[in-house]
C-alpha cells in the first residue's frame, strides 16, 4: 500500500462509524468507529495494567493516562483517593456530598475520553489542609490504605504512578497523603498477613514490578531533576485518532465543568518525568521488563497470532467479517485456566464482538422513576445491523425472563415490551456510599465489592442471551430512562427506584432570632399508583414547640415552630411516616454534561436559634459561581432582589442598602469589570458593595474590584478552629447591630476562609488575624475600606460554607458586614 492509499485508508476508518450502545450518558449511547474497533484488536494482545494515584478529581495527568490507554495499550486506570467533595462548585450551588456527585460523573465523561477506568477510595474531601498528618488522620488511615491494598489486589497493576510526592511539595495535605498511600499500598498489597479479610472475596495479594513518581509540584509544574532522569514523550500524535494525546487530555480534562478546569489543546512533543519510589529498577522506560504478551498466561501463546491475523484482515467498511475470527479467538480464550487475563480479555473480545455486528440492544422505560409497589413497562430492543450471525436465545431482568427465540435479521428492528412488578422490597437508587451514615472523614460502604467502583450498578440490567458464530454469549445493559427533548434531541437517562412516597421541607433551614413563631412548609408526594401518603409527625425536639396548621396533599402542609428557652443553638426534626418510619427526601442533580444524578436523605428540618439583630432592609444580590447565601439572606429577614448585568446602573442600585456579590463572581461575569465605575459611583454615594472571595486577578494587583488596589491572593485558613484575632475592636463591624466576640466563631466547619486580600491599599483596614498552626499570621480575610460616603468591603471568609451549615456567628457578622452603612450612633 503506497503512503498516498494508506493515509486515505486511515482516514476512512476513522469516519467510519459503528452504533454501539454503552454507558450512562445524558446525551444518549456512545458510537464506536472502526478506529476504535482496530485499536481494540491491537489491545487484545497487550496484557499489561497501569494505575495511576492521587487525591482528588483533576489530579490525574490525563495525557499520561491518555497515552497508556490509547497508544501503548495498557489497562489503565485512575484511583482518586477522594470524590472532590470539599472544592468550590463553578456551575451551580452544590456543595459537599452534592458537589462529590457530580465531580463523580465529571471524572466517568473524562474517563470515556481518554480510555481509562476509574476507581475511588472512601476518603472524603473535607477541604484544604496543608498538614499530611490531617488528612490521614481525618480520613482513618487505615480505613483508606486498605481501600488502595483492595484495588491494588483487584486490578492487578503492574506499575503504578503517584502524581505526587509524600511530602510539602505536593502542596496539599491531601496529595502527599495520597501518595503516603501509594507508596504502603505497594507493599502492602502482596503481603497477606495485611487486610486478610479481603482474601476472601476471590482477591489474592498482588506485587506491582514498581511505583514511580511522575514529577510534579504543586506550586512549580513539572521537575525534571537532570537529563538522567527516566522520560518519556507523551504529546505524540496517533494518525488512527487524528488527535495528539495533548489534544486527547485537553478535550477529557473539559468534563471537569464544575471546576472549571478545562485545558487549552496542546499539540508537539511533551515530556513526563519519573523517579523510582519502589520496585525493580526501571533504565529507558517505565514499563521496563513488563510482561504484556499471551506468554504470561499459560496455554495462551497460540492467541497472539490469531489476533494478528484478525487485524491485519480487517476491514473498515466491513467490520461484521471480523466477527468470525473474533469468536474464534474467545472460544481459545475461554480454554485457559481462569484467571485475571482471562475474564479481562473474554470481556473485551465480546465488546468487540458487539461493536463489530453494529449490535443495537437497549432496554428503554418512559419513564425516569420506577416506584416500589408499583409496575413498570419496559421496552427491549434488538438490531442486528451488519447481519452477523446472530440469534436470540432469551432476555431477562431479575424475576422476569423470557426464553425469546429469534434469528436476527440484518438492519431490522425487533420490539419486545413486558411490565414487571417492582417488589416493594426493591432498594431504592441511592449511591452506594451515601446508604449508610458516613463518619467525619470517610464514607461507609458494608459491600467490600463495591469498595473502588465508581458509581454502582443501575436500578435494573436486562441480560440478552444471544448466539453469535455458535458461541452463547450473555450482553448485559442497564434499563434506561428514554426521551426525546424538542430541542436536545434524543436522550438517555438513569432510571430510579423510589419509595412510595418522598416528602421535603421549605426551607430547610429555619432561623430564629427570639422566641417568635415561624412557619415552615411540608411538601409530600405520593409516588404510587396504588398507595396513600401515610399520616405525617416530627420526631420531638427538646426546647422547640411544632404544631401543623393544616393543609392538603395538593399544596402542601403548613406547620410552624417556635423555640423555648431550653433550645440550643442548632436542632434538627425528622418527619415521620405512621409514626415511626423516617421519610425520605429526594434531591435531584441536574446538568446537560452529566447524567441526572438521584439521591435519598432523611426528610429534616433544621432550626437554628441566633441572637441576631440586623440594620438595613433590602439587598442586591450579583450571583457568582453558585451559593446559598441568598437563602440565607432572606432567613436574616431581608428582601434579596438578584442583580443581573442589565440592573448594575446608578439609578437601580441606589435603593439597596447593600450590595452583595457571590462567591467568584468576578470569575463568571467578565461585565463586572466593565461595571467597575457604576458600583465605585454606588458606594462613593454612600452605598456597601460587599464581594465575598474571587479567584480574578489571582495574584495580581489590581484595583478593578474595589475602590483601591489589592491583590487576591491564594492565602487561606484551613483550620475550622484556629483563633481568630481582633485587629480593630472598636471598628463598628464588630460592634452593630451585633457585639461579635470569640464566640461567633465557634462551630464554623471545613475551614476559616480562602482566598485572602493580599498587598492591599493602605485605605484597606484589616479587621482580624488568623493563621493556621505553625503559620505566619495572616490579616486578609475581612478587609473594609471607606470611599466617599460608603464602605468596601472583600472577605475571604466562607460565608458560603457557614451560613447553609446553620452557624450562628456567621449569620451575626454578616448582619454587621452589611449594616456598615447604616446610623450607629458611635
Amino acid at each position: 500500500m503506497n503512503t498516498f492509499a494508506r493515509m486515505r485508508y486511515w482516514f476512512t476508518l476513522c469516519l467510519f462509524t459503528v452504533g454501539c450502545c454503552s454507558g450512562l450518558l445524558a446525551q444518549g449511547p456512545t458510537t464506536v468507529t472502526s478506529a476504535d474497533i482496530y485499536l481494540r484488536m491491537k489491545k487484545l494482545n497487550v496484557l499489561g495494567t497501569v494505575l495511576y494515584v492521587a487525591a482528588h478529581p483533576d489530579d490525574e495527568n490525563s495525557r499520561l493516562i491518555a497515552y497508556m490507554a490509547k497508544d501503548r495499550l495498557y489497562r489503565t486506570a485512575y484511583l482518586s483517593m477522594t470524590r472532590g467533595d470539599g472544592g468550590q462548585n463553578l456551575i451551580g450551588d452544590e456543595q459537599g456530598v452534592e458537589l462529590g456527585l457530580i465531580r463523580t460523573q465529571e471524572m466517568l465523561a473524562a474517563r470515556r475520553v481518554d480510555g481509562a477506568e476509574q476507581f475511588f477510595a472512601r476518603a472524603f474531601d473535607f477541604g484544604f489542609t496543608k498538614s499530611t498528618d490531617e488528612a490521614l488522620k481525618t480520613w482513618d488511615k487505615d480505613k483508606i490504605l486498605s481501600d488502595v491494598v483492595w484495588v491494588i489486589r483487584k486490578y492487578q497493576p503492574d506499575v503504578i504512578f503517584t502524581r505526587f510526592p509524600p511530602d510539602s511539595r505536593a502542596g496539599h495535605g491531601h496529595h502527599s497523603a495520597s501518595a503516603v498511600l501509594a507508596h504502603e499500598a505497594f507493599v502492602a498489597a502482596a503481603d497477606p498477613s495485611r487486610f486478610p479479610e479481603q482474601l476472601k472475596y476471590g482477591v489474592k495479594p498482588w506485587q506491582a514490578k514498581r511505583i514511580l513518581w511522575n514529577g510534579f509540584n504543586f506550586g512549580g509544574g513539572v521537575i525534571a531533576a537532570n537529563e538522567d532522569q527516566l522520560k518519556i514523550d507523551v504529546g505524540v500524535y496517533n494518525p488512527i485518532l487524528g488527535k495528539s494525546y495533548g489534544e486527547i487530555a485537553a478535550e477529557s480534562r473539559t468534563n471537569h465543568k464544575s471546576q472549571g478546569a478545562a485545558l487549552t489543546p496542546a499539540r508537539g512533543q511533551s515530556m513526563e518525568y519519573f523517579t523510582l519510589v519502589a520496585g525493580a529498577p526501571a533504565h529507558s522506560d517505565p514499563l521496563d521488563d513488563v510482561v504484556t504478551s499471551w506468554k504470561r498466561v499459560e496455554g495462551g501463546e497460540k492467541i497472539e497470532g490469531m489476533v494478528n491475523q484478525l487485524t491485519q484482515d480487517f476491514s473498515l467498511l466491513h467490520p461484521e467479517k471480523s466477527v468470525a475470527g473474533l469468536v474464534e479467538i474467545y472460544k481459545a480464550i475461554n480454554q485457559l485456566k481462569d484467571g485475571y487475563w482471562k475474564t479481562q480479555k473474554l470481556k473485551e473480545v465480546q465488546q468487540l464482538i458487539e461493536a463489530c455486528s453494529g449490535l443495537w440492544l437497549e432496554a428503554v422505560v418512559r419513564t425516569p422513576y420506577a416506584v416500589q409497589g408499583d409496575s413498570l413497562a419496559i421496552t427491549f430492543v434488538l438490531n442486528n445491523r451488519l447481519n452477523a450471525p446472530v440469534s436470540v436465545r432469551s432476555i431477562s431482568l431479575e424475576s422476569y425472563d423470557t426464553a425469546y427465540r429469534q434469528q436476527l435479521e440484518g438492519d431490522k428492528n425487533y420490539t419486545l415490551s413486558r411490565t414487571i412488578y417492582v417488589s416493594p422490597k426493591k432498594a431504592v437508587t441511592q449511591p452506594y456510599w451515601l446508604a449508610d451514615e458516613m463518619s467525619p472523614g470517610s464514607f461507609n460502604v458494608r459491600d467490600q465489592r463495591l469498595i473502588g467502583d465508581p458509581q454502582g450498578g443501575p436500578a435494573y440490567e436486562a441480560k440478552f442471551k444471544l448466539v453469535i458464530g455458535g458461541e452463547e454469549m450473555v450482553f448485559v445493559k442497564p434499563v434506561q430512562y428514554k426521551f426525546t427533548d424538542a430541542v436536545k434531541g434524543e436522550l438517555y437517562q438513569p432510571l430510579t427506584v423510589l419509595p412510595p412516597a418522598t416528602a421535603q421541607f421549605e426551607p430547610s433551614l429555619l432561623l430564629f432570632t427570639g422566641k417568635e413563631e415561624k412557619p415552615f412548609w411540608v411538601e409530600a408526594k405520593n409516588n404510587s399508583r396504588r398507595m396513600k401518603i401515610p399520616a405525617m409527625s416530627l420526631t420531638q425536639t427538646t426546647g422547640l414547640a411544632t404544631q401543623q396548621k393544616g393543609g392538603s396533599l395538593a399544596s402542601g402542609f403548613a406547620w410552624s415552630a417556635q423555640p423555648t428557652a431550653a433550645m440550643s443553638q442548632l436542632t434538627t426534626a425528622n418527619l415521620l411516616f405512621d409514626g415511626k418510619d423516617t421519610a425520605l427526601e429526594m434531591k435531584t442533580i441536574a446538568y446537560d454534561h452529566i447524567p441526572r444524578i438521584d439521591y435519598f436523605r432523611p426528610a429534616r428540618e433544621r432550626f437554628v436559634v441566633a441572637d441576631l439583630k440586623t440594620a438595613g432592609h433590602r439587598i442586591g444580590y450579583i450571583e457568582g459561581a453558585g451559593d446559598k447565601v441568598p437563602q440565607a439572606l432572606q432567613q436574616m429577614g431581608y428582601e434579596v432582589v438578584m442583580l443581573k448585568e442589565r440592573d448594575i446602573t446608578s439609578a437601580l442600585l441606589k435603593q439597596f442598602d447593600a450590595v452583595i456579590a457571590g462567591v467568584r463572581a468576578y470569575d463568571v461575569h467578565d461585565w463586572l469589570t466593565d461595571r467597575h465605575d457604576v458600583l465605585m459611583d454606588y458606594v462613593k454615594e454612600g452605598g456597601n458593595l460587599i464581594v465575598q472571595y474571587n479567584r480574578e486577578n489571582l495574584g495580581r494587583v489590581s484595583n478593578n474590584i474595589g475602590p483601591y488596589s489589592f491583590a487576591v491572593s491564594n492565602i487561606r485558613v484551613t483550620d475550622e478552629h484556629a483563633k481568630v484575632n481582633f485587629l480593630q475592636p472598636e471598628h463598628p463591624v464588630l460592634n452593630f447591630p451585633n457585639k461579635i466576640t470569640d464566640k461567633d466563631f465557634e462551630g464554623w466547619i471545613q475551614e476559616r476562609g480562602i482566598y485572602f486580600a493580599g498587598q492591599t491599599d493602605p485605605a484597606y483596614q484589616a479587621i482580624f488575624s488568623m493563621n493556621d498552626p505553625g503559620e505566619q499570621e495572616q490579616k486578609g480575610s475581612l478587609v473594609v475600606a471607606h470611599y466617599g460616603k460608603g464602605t468596601f468591603v472583600y472577605t475571604g471568609l466562607v460565608f458560603f460554607r457557614e451560613l447553609p451549615a446553620g452557624v450562628p456567628g456567621a449569620y451575626r457578622l454578616m448582619a454587621n458586614i452589611i449594616a456598615l452603612n447604616q446610623k450607629k450612633g458611635f
